[in-house]
């Protein structure tokens, strides 16, 4: 155990090289050697992605393969993760500061793509395995606490998670808060984070909530509001009559983009392939619901067979 901790904690210290071009915007021939190997994010990649496979391993070295987690959580959970990567690591990441599309393109990923997938992949069950039987009974009972579990369940409201998520989606595509994020690798990181965890907070509400708390057509109900809220912005962003971030003024060029058509290109980004992402997971829930429907009727059904007819 001790290890592992020690190699992540050295990677995490450790600077990496840089393939990109320090302190300049990369061109077009800078693309494939332009990845972005940050020390905190490559580390927190490593521990997620290292946590979640030992917590697995576990379980089902205890309970059988697909014990706890099953097969196909495992597989959303590594898509997810790889998403992550694509979008945190590869050459994506520094392009999105000089093209506001490429930087659509990434938070759509965080957003519509990574938080569903690590979401279905319930990663908190295996992390809490990867931990010595010791740390987990105190997170256990830490998180059995009436102050975390009442603010948990506050924040976790499918309201709350919407209105976040809504909130982090709107304020960060404000002129003066995205500008700031590209000014400031502080403030990036802010943005990303709040992209990524509203989202997850978001995604749990509406695939985990439904134990009481949120039915199958609320969900849906929530999907069909960020699919239209999302729109609206995407389709403000490709109708406005000039650019909304001054930034990209002079980086677009090489790229054979004016600023307005950059802007344009990332607003129909928002509005159309990530739309079609909450269509998606809005017509899977409604399957889910129909198939719920048509088990409740079996059972109706059986139980009205069996009962005495007097």
């Amino acid at each position: 155990m001790r290890r592992p901790a020690l190699a992540l904690a050295a990677a995490a210290l450790t600077p990496l090289p840089a393939f990109a071009h320090p302190g300049q915007r990369i061109a077009p021939h800078d693309l494939w050697t332009a990845w972005s190997l940050e020390p905190a994010i490559v580390a927190a990649l490593l521990v997620s992605g290292w946590m979640y496979a030992r917590g697995v391993e576990r379980m089902w070295r205890r309970s059988g393969v697909g014990g706890g987690i099953r097969r196909w959580q495992a597989a959303c959970f590594a898509a997810g993760w790889l998403t992550l990567l694509i979008a945190m690591v590869s050459p994506l990441h520094p392009l999105g500061d000089v093209l506001f599309s490429a930087h659509m393109v990434q938070h759509e990923l965080l957003m519509a793509l990574a938080a569903p997938l690590l979401v279905l992949g319930r990663p908190l069950v295996p992390f809490l395995w990867a931990l010595p039987i010791r740390a987990r009974r105190t997170l256990g009972g830490w998180s059995k606490g009436a102050a975390v579990r009442g603010g948990w369940r506050t924040v976790s409201g499918p309201f709350a998670a919407w209105l976040l998520h809504a909130a982090a989606l709107w304020l960060w595509h404000l002129p003066a808060p995205y500008q700031a994020a590209l000014a400031s690798e502080g403030m990036h990181t802010l943005q990303h984070a709040s992209f990524l965890g509203t989202a997850l907070l978001f995604w749990w509400a509406l695939i985990h909530g439904r134990d009481g708390r949120l039915g199958y057509g609320a969900a849906v109900f929530y999907l069909f509001a960020t699919a239209m809220h999302s729109g609206a912005l995407g389709a403000l962003l490709t109708f406005a009559p000039s650019p909304w971030y001054p930034v990209y003024d002079g980086a677009t060029a090489a790229w054979g983009l004016t600023p307005l058509e950059d802007q344009q290109l990332a607003g129909l980004i928002m509005w159309i392939p990530a739309g079609l992402s909450y269509l998606v997971a809005g017509l899977a829930l409604i399957g889910a619901w129909m198939r719920e429907s048509e088990r409740r009727t079996a059972r109706w059904q059986e139980r009205a067979l069996l009962r005495p007819t007097g």
